[in-house]
């Protein structure tokens, strides 16, 4: 939740003389293999930035990750569903009033209509204010027979092609908290200012292009502002409509961040990652005896973990047994990325076996990260038609199993992009050439995110609730 520092700080006791937290295992990590880091060349400068993270204030509050983990519980009880949106790789330019704003609001908007068309309290969770770090598949990139350092998200290198851009900058570091910082004092303003407020659901399309997403929301906003007006009128207190909770969420890859970042709760003694409220370990970095598995679960962060469709059984449970051996309500979140053509086949058997052990991690969806393709113009995109077929596969698989299909993670922007194919308002190839803005990994638009939300909602409102 995006909320008050000044009396959320205090929550925060005295550390060591540099800043850092200090608690037996947090260095345990340095000694496991450990994947997907930047090689910094310069010790001193690395040094420097780390000595600055650790003495800035903290990003988010203790107070807050914990008022996360409770609602993560109920998600992962069947009382609320999980909505994790953003971008895949945030950049530095794109923290502005306006991006920011966009994004919000989609995200309002996409809660809006899911817990309107299904009833269900919708937890809220941005992809922002530190998702600037990205794995790649190979250390290196060559073009016309030049190869430099891959591109790793901008809190390490630039995406431009040129030695001094693609060095690994650990004053990036630096400049990727301040970005944060300033992400998150505009969600905190538009959150908690009244630009949440419940009865401005029509506002919040406006500046977006009008298309079919757009116009069945603007139904459902005139039913949800004639309720509103009919408990104004009841003298019902609207205190609880003005703002709500956000929270935020990143891949927690540069360990070197997530360290310097770490806190000690005054109130309690255990360490918290003070750079987001929820964290996850990536597919790719879920090794049990790795570095990321060690140091976050170690932290008090709820912790969210990428199964790909190489997971077995066995490695989920080994999993729960390492990241939540107290089996505590709203620690652990499994995001399945399957892929549309394997969800129905390799899911059941994970989903059985965690259920037959007894644990209840929230169990979410993340159906872009498996649908990748390559068009025939050689962009990087995703079909609509097959994000929202993994969709369908996970809550099949959850159904038959009797477990909860508690949220969904997308990569999402509220900016009119043409980077997924499809949709009611069709994006094809041609659109690319104008509208193709991502660094990384291609997002939905807002067009695309409304539709996926009202689609998700028939399937949680056909699934029934959970007594």
């Amino acid at each position: 939740m995006i909320s008050d520092p000044t009396t959320d700080f205090p929550a925060f006791g005295s550390a060591q003389s540099n800043g850092a937290a200090d608690y037996p295992g947090l260095d345990d990590w340095r000694s496991k293999p450990i994947s997907q880091q930047p090689s910094w060349e310069d010790p001193a400068e690395l040094k420097a930035a780390l000595a600055e993270l650790s003495s800035a204030p903290p990003l988010v509050f203790a107070g807050e990750v914990d008022q996360l983990r409770a609602q993560l519980a109920a998600a992962a009880r069947g009382e609320a569903f999980l909505l994790q949106g953003g971008d895949c790789a945030e950049t530095l330019a794109g923290a502005t009033a306006n991006k920011i704003s966009a994004k919000v609001k989609t995200i309002l908007q996409m809660a809006v209509v899911l817990t309107y068309g299904a009833s269900l309290p919708v937890v809220k969770m941005g992809r922002m204010a530190g998702q600037y770090a990205k794995p790649r598949s190979s250390d290196t990139e060559t073009r016309d027979g030049v190869t430099l350092p891959s591109f790793r998200g901008e809190i390490v290198n630039g995406f431009d092609f040129t030695p001094e851009s693609r060095r690994h900058d650990p004053q990036r570091m630096v400049q990727a908290y301040n970005t944060s910082a300033a992400t998150l004092n505009l969600v905190r303003a538009f959150t908690q200012g009244g630009f949440a407020d419940l009865r401005s659901v029509h506002a919040w399309n406006q500046g977006f292009m009008k298309n079919p997403a757009y116009s069945r929301y603007e139904e459902m906003a005139g039913q949800i502002d004639r309720a509103v007006r009919f408990m104004d009128a009841a003298g019902v207190d609207f205190g609880a409509l003005r703002r709500t909770d956000f929270f935020t969420a990143h891949e927690a890859l540069l360990l070197d961040y997530e360290r310097a970042l770490t806190r000690i709760d005054s109130r309690s003694g255990l360490p918290y990652s003070t750079s987001g409220h929820f964290l996850w370990i990536g597919e790719r970095t879920r090794e049990l005896e790795g570095a990321h598995v060690d140091f976050l679960s170690r932290v008090r962060n709820p912790i969210g973990v990428k199964l790909g469709p190489t997971t077995r059984p066995e490695d989920a449970l080994a999993l729960i047994e390492k990241l939540d051996p107290e089996r505590e309500p709203g620690r652990l979140t499994f995001i399945t990325r399957m892929g549309a053509d394997k969800i129905r086949d390799h899911l059941p058997a994970v989903v059985a076996a965690v259920r037959d052990s007894g644990a209840q991690p929230l169990w979410v969806t993340d159906p872009m990260h498996g649908n990748t393709v390559t068009a025939a113009n050689g962009y990087k995109t995703r079909r609509f038609d097959d994000v929202m077929n993994e969709v369908q596969g996970f809550f099949e698989v959850h159904r038959a199993a009797g477990t909860y299909p508690g949220g969904m993670h997308v990569e999402m922007t509220g900016d009119d992009v043409a980077e997924c194919l499809g949709g009611s308002d069709p994006i094809d190839e041609s659109a690319f050439a104008d509208r193709y803005e991502t660094l990384v990994d291609p997002r939905l638009n807002h067009q695309q995110s409304l539709e996926m939300a009202f689609l998700v909602t028939e399937a949680l409102s056909s699934r029934g609730r959970r007594a």
